[in-house]
């Protein structure tokens, strides 16, 4: 018996009667995925060993799904050892979505995952197991730089990687040389351990699942690999390098100084998928409601309802088994949502506004928090869509600018930590429906600000809301400046109300800072005036315009100008609105029939 042989026939012990499940991710490659399912079978059917394959079509665009399907159907039944549980999901959403779904599929004690273009091929998977049962470790990776590798890389990218790793196991301590290499094998609860954990989606989502999985105690060892680039390995764009800095550098803060991977919350499991009623207030139909519809129609969690509740009934031309219409007549949010509770028979109430349209995971991700019974509630960022206009996108670089958002900016942009909140907006907000019950739903005596309240509401009942960076919705922004700008004085007002009526979640130090800068700007143009300001006075305002402009900064000049005045255009609106609401002796409440971005 050969040495390879030798570790094939370890790699099938090790296996025993269970499955070794192989993740493999796939983006457009409806050209080469039936081929390389093919030549990972065959490889798996030749030497005997159990296997479960679980191509995961990340979104493609060009027939892979349907190539995939094909192939499964004209193979399965010659298979002794393969078995195939294909993954399709419905919208791109990154490499580190693909895996999870994956792995949610995944029967084996071993997973490993495998990069579905085949850059490295899987006949070298026996050395991983053997790297693996020999350290008696819990994961084995593939790396460029061990010393038995082949690999054929261009020198510049060689440069790049050394460049890197070097960085990373000086900021991150892991005891590797690579962590990009296409091939990985997990213990299963490892792996399943670490992505409970994980928030990066893209460009370092392996530096951060084994970062994850060394801290937690896991032993990593590397395993030789022989790889051919060939002229698949294009340059590397200034756009990928930024991310991939930045990503890494979120994952150094998370893991070195936040000491956030050892403490984050796991739920645990349900015992069944409970079910989830969708409410959506809105005017009436538009092309923002279907986009909505439309994108509920591919969540990867199946068990949802629809309520939409428009002024007057219509047509909404999907399934109509899952969505109902329950016209309201002209009334206030609140009273739509409340309508919405009373109409939904799930166990857990998701809202979201018409102008949002939901991640394809949205409600998956969400829900597995319900199955702690201290969350009364799960929210999530919502995103500017990449398809809104310029002034539109504007806007949400706006909310999105620390200046604006401070402490807040968790709400605008992905990316932030899991977390506990008490105030969050209904655009994205999921809530048991016995809570909402016990409370009596949303009040109806204010608006905007009913969420505000409805929050206060759920956390004097003794619940949690938790925010989750995963449960995402992208939320079409007003237009700067006029819709933006009319948008934010309304919620100013109410916040500056709320802050002396119900200050548990609103009397916020941060909520005040612009009114101070509106007072000081007056004091500025007063002293001007008069003729006795000095440069002293000035300084303050100095240091605000190079902080707007640093923070706004873009590329393009005239979304960096745009962006910079938004800002502060968005503070003067803001300090006078809240001053307002501050020394008001009630909230106007009048109805507004159309609030949606335009």
């Amino acid at each position: 018996m050969t040495k390879i042989e030798g570790m094939w026939q370890e790699t099938r012990q090790a296996i025993g009667d269970g499955r070794l499940s192989i993740v493999m991710p796939v983006y457009n490659l409806a050209g080469e995925i039936a081929g390389n399912l093919a030549q990972v079978a065959a490889l798996f059917e030749s030497h005997g060993v159990r296997v479960q394959l679980i191509p995961v079509d990340d979104g493609s665009s060009d027939g892979t799904w349907d190539a995939i399907g094909k192939f499964i159907y004209s193979n399965e039944a010659a298979w002794k050892y393969v078995t195939a549980t294909p993954v399709h999901l419905a919208v791109n959403g990154g490499k580190g979505g693909a895996l999870r779904a994956g792995f949610e599929r995944a029967e084996g004690e071993y997973v490993m995952l495998l990069d579905g273009d085949l850059d490295i091929n899987p006949k070298q998977t026996p050395r991983f197991f053997h790297a693996l049962i020999e350290a008696n470790a819990d994961v084995a990776i593939g790396s460029k730089r061990h010393k038995r590798s082949v690999v054929q890389y261009p020198w510049h990218r060689r440069i790049v990687s050394w460049a890197y790793f070097t960085w990373v196991r000086l900021f991150i301590g892991l005891p590797i040389t690579d962590t990009q290499t296409g091939m990985k094998l997990f213990r299963r609860r490892v792996l399943g351990d670490a992505l409970d954990r994980m928030l990066v989606k893209t460009y370092a989502f392996d530096l951060e699942l084994l970062s994850i999985a060394h801290s937690r105690g896991a032993k990593i060892v590397e395993a030789p690999v022989v790889i051919k680039f060939g002229s698949k390995f294009g340059a590397l764009k200034p756009k990928t390098v930024k991310s991939m800095a930045m990503d890494t550098l979120a994952v150094f803060y998370r893991l070195k100084v936040l000491k956030y991977y050892d403490s984050v919350e796991v739920p645990p499991p349900m015992p069944r998928p409970p079910k989830v009623s969708v409410v959506v207030a809105c005017p009436g139909d538009s092309e923002m409601l279907r986009e909505c519809i439309a994108a509920l129609e591919v969540q990867t969690y199946a068990n949802w309802e629809l309520i939409v509740l428009p002024d007057e009934p219509f047509d909404v031309g999907f399934d109509p088994l899952r969505i109902t219409v329950v016209p309201t007549g002209k009334v206030r949010p609140a009273e739509k949502r409340n309508a919405g509770i009373k109409r939904s028979s799930g166990d857990i109430v998701a809202f979201i506004d018409d102008d949002a349209y939901p991640d394809a995971h949205w409600l998956e991700y969400a829900v597995k928090y319900f199955g702690d019974f201290t969350v009364g509630a799960v929210g999530g960022p919502g995103v500017t869509p990449p398809g809104d206009g310029f002034r539109e996108k504007a806007g949400g670089r706006v909310y999105a600018n620390l200046l604006v958002s401070g402490n807040f900016r968790y709400r605008y942009v992905a990316g932030s930590v899991r977390k506990d909140v008490d105030d969050y907006p209904s655009c994205n907000l999921l809530v048991r429906k016995d809570i909402l019950e016990s409370i009596g739903g949303y009040r109806t005596d204010f608006w905007p600000g009913e969420d505000t309240l409805l929050c206060k509401d759920i956390v004097d009942s003794g619940k949690r809301i938790v925010y989750d960076p995963w449960v995402i919705v992208c939320h079409h922004r007003r237009a700067l400046f006029g819709p933006h700008l009319r948008q934010l004085g309304r919620y100013a007002f109410h916040r500056g109300y709320f802050c002396k009526r119900y200050p548990s979640n609103s009397l916020r130090l941060g909520y005040f800072v612009p009114t101070a800068f509106v007072a000081y700007l007056c004091v500025c143009l007063v002293s001007t005036l008069i003729m006795c300001a000095s440069w002293v006075l000035f300084a303050p305002l100095i240091l605000y315009v190079a902080l707007v402009l640093v923070t706004s900064f873009s590329r393009n000049p005239l979304e960096w100008a745009w962006t910079a005045a938004g800002v502060a255009a968005t503070h003067i609106v803001y300090g006078f609105r809240f001053a307002e609401g501050l020394y008001a002796d009630k909230a106007p409440c009048e109805f507004i029939g159309e609030d949606k971005a335009k």
